[in-house]
């Protein structure tokens, strides 16, 4: 069974930073391509970042470039968002989501994703 378990939310000044965990399991972790997608209040859901498989190429939301790293470990199953220079307009529920299918080609995230972790809530206060 496909899991994925997002930590790492909290409550942070704008300016400040915060890693986000996604702890996956029950899948060939190098397999997928694993992303964060977040989700503000009367929002539609965006993409944030993703790490495609196998080679880990990565895509970033414009709103994000810059600022947000994405990463993984292999021996542990957890793939991370290094989130820095937060601003006000971060602040929502960031979610984790895997996908066998899913790609990244030339930067650009290409498919959608099946599996989907808990979200953490993150807070950017001005």
């Amino acid at each position: 069974e496909v899991q994925l378990q997002a930590s790492g939310g909290g409550l942070v000044q704008a300016g400040g930073s915060l890693r986000l965990s996604c702890a996956a399991s029950g899948f060939s972790f190098d397999d997928y391509t694993i992303g964060w997608f977040r989700q503000a209040p009367g929002k539609e859901r965006e993409t944030v970042s993703c790490i495609g498989k196998g080679d880990g190429s990565t895509y970033y939301a414009d709103s994000v470039k810059g600022r947000f790293t994405i990463s993984k470990d292999n021996r542990k199953n957890t793939v991370y968002l290094q989130m820095n220079d937060l601003k006000p307009e971060d602040t929502a529920v960031y979610y984790c989501a895997a996908d066998p299918r899913a790609r990244v080609v030339y930067g650009y995230f290409v498919g959608g994703m099946d599996y989907w972790g808990n979200g953490t809530l993150v807070t950017v206060s001005s």
